[in-house]
Parts: C-alpha cells; structure tokens; sequence
C-alpha cells in the first residue's frame, strides 16, 4: 500500500486559520461507515446520530502554551523553544531555533529573565534536552510566557487560547489539541449526556509527530512516532459496559481512538491502563472496540487519512473528501468535522 493512494487536491484556501465564534456552528458530514454514503448537516445536530446507550470517548488532555521565544545569552539574539517531552527535574525534551547556534552550554532568557534554560544535551532526531530555571510554578510561569504551538498551516494569530482547548480540557501534557473536540460546547455536551449517552474520559498527550508527513513510499516503512496515553478504571468499565449492552464506542478524534485501540484486549474488554503508544492503524486493521469516529479533515498522506480509511475504506474516504473539498469545507485543526459510523 502506498502512500501515493492517501492522497487527495486540497485548495490553500479551504485550510481554515480562525476558529468559528460558535464552536458547535461547524458543520459535519455524516457518513455511512459501511455504504459510505454522506448526509451534510452541522454539529450542533450531532445527537440525532447518536443513541441512548451509545458511549463517547472524549481525550481531556490540555495543550501547554509549549512555544517560548527569547534571546540567546549572551549576545541577545533571538531564539525558540518548543517544549515536547517532560524528563523531569526541570529538564525538558525541545525543538529549537536555530539549532546552529544551540549546542550545548549555550543559555537563553525568556520574560526578562523570568525564566531562563540551559542546552544540556543534542540528542540524534537534532532535538535538545534544556534544562530550565525559574522560581515558583513553572506551569504557570508557562502560562504567563509561552504561547500555542499553532500547526504550521495555520498563519493567523490565535486571539483567545482557549479556543485551541477543548473546552473538558483537563490534564496538561499536549504539544497540539485533539482537535475533534473543539466543537463541543458544555451545553452540547449536557444535551447528549441527558439523552441516555455515557461519556468517558481517557487522555493522550498529542506530540507534533501528529503533523510529520509520511516520507516512505510503502506506508508500511513508516515509523510512527509514540505518545503517552492513560485510561483511567472508571473510564475501561464505562466502554467495558456500553459494549456488554449493546451500546456503540465512538470516540472523538483519532487520539482517543489510538488510545481505547492500544490498551484493548483482543477480545475487546478494557482495563485500566497507563503507558507508550505508537500504534499505527491503517486499511486491513481489525478494530477492537470502537464503532463510529468523530473526526476533523486531515492532511493527505497523513497517518490520519490513513486511520479513517481503515474505518470506513480508502475509496469512500477518498470520495468524502473529495465531496467536501465541493462543497468548500473547512480543513484540517480550525476546520469541519466528521461523523463516521452505522447512521
């Protein structure tokens, strides 16, 4: 299988770069998993796709302001940060810039000296550890410092951050949103809780290996890159009970599908559990647990593409993208969403 047949024309234009100001106001398209056929409607209609008994599985994992820009010590030229992995005792695993000029021992500051960091090791993907220091809480210290580490197809500034959260945003870890899950409002979620749908909560911290393009021609060379992911007892018996009744898993976004899929026994039961994933789904994969997605649009020869195909067939995909790039959707992090499943 190659990576060529993930392909599809994609106008820049249709990339959204702005969140709408209604959060729920973007519009799905549903699709028949298993005929493929498509119904356009928006997202606030969302539960009249779904069913009393269904479960939702929803990623509460919070994006850190993780993008840092400060000078170089001494000299003062300028320098980025982008935070990837905590290490632990202040050190962190970063991408940074320019990498000529941060070996390591070279120092930065950041906030006027709020917080400052030292490169202390180059590791062999060009990626840093640093080592930062400052005084008090450095989450917030982040907060007050950093800002969103935006995808690089989005150009525009991000007036309001939390609308790169979800808004059931709960523990800190992401270097992007799981951004599925930025169309549901409280409300929206009350309304499909209080017609007889459990929601669970699991959590994947999203790493900006989301966004690496695939490079092999065989996807199957391709090395997918691992992020961390908990399912806590409460949310495993939630799935572990939906699926005894009859009920249907959906999770919303390819990380809380990653998530339930990696952990999952063969025979589909849950359990509680935390740790790595790298697990790569694409078409042939027999999934587990999960019955129906909720998606964005994601970027051609993109892992994503790949997962969704998996559910649904690449040629249906293929075909709904193509119907949505018709009728101008809007694309990939800020964009629409789907809705995959037996409808």
């Amino acid at each position: 299988m190659k990576t060529s047949d993930f392909d599809f024309d994609l106008p820049e234009e249709l990339i959204a770069q702005t969140p709408l100001e209604r959060r729920d106001a973007s519009r799905l398209l549903v699709m028949d998993k298993t005929t493929g056929e498509l119904e356009h409607r928006h997202f606030y209609e969302l539960p009249q796709f779904l069913r009393k008994g269904d479960c939702l599985v929803l990623n509460n994992s919070r994006v850190l302001p993780a993008r840092l820009i400060g000078q170089r010590l001494p000299g003062g030229g300028a320098c980025e940060v982008l935070l990837l992995t905590e290490k632990g005792d202040g050190v962190w695993e970063c991408l940074v810039r320019p990498g000529r000029r941060l070996k390591p021992g070279a120092k930065m500051t950041f906030g006027e000296g709020k917080l400052t960091a030292t490169v202390e090791q180059e590791l062999s993907d060009g990626n840093r550890l640093v080592k930062f220091h400052y005084e008090g809480i450095f989450l917030e210290v982040l907060e007050e410092l950093g800002s969103m580490p935006l995808p690089p197809y989005i150009r525009e500034k991000l007036e309001d951050k939390e609308r790169y959260q979800t808004v059931y945003s709960k523990i800190n870890g992401s270097a992007a949103a799981p951004t599925a899950g930025l169309h549901f409002t409280p409300e929206l979620l009350q309304q499909i809780q209080d017609m007889g749908v459990k929601l669970c909560y699991v959590t994947l911290h999203v790493g900006l290996g989301t966004f690496r393009p695939v490079k092999a021609e065989d996807i199957l060379e391709h090395e997918m890159h691992s992020e961390y992911c908990m399912i806590s007892e409460e949310a495993a018996q939630t799935i572990n009970e939906t699926k005894q009744q009859g009920g249907r898993v959906i999770c919303v976004g390819t990380t809380s599908c990653r998530t339930i899929e990696s952990f999952a026994h063969e025979d589909g039961t849950m359990e509680a559990k935390s740790g790595w994933t790298n697990i790569f789904i694409y078409p042939g994969y027999r999934f587990k647990v999960l019955d129906g997605l909720i998606t964005n649009f994601h970027l051609p020869q993109s892992t994503l593409i790949m997962l969704v195909s998996a559910l649904a067939g690449r040629e249906h995909v293929l075909h709904a993208y193509e119907e949505a790039v018709k009728e101008k959707y809007r694309f990939f992090s800020f964009g629409d969403a789907m809705l995959m499943a037996d409808v």
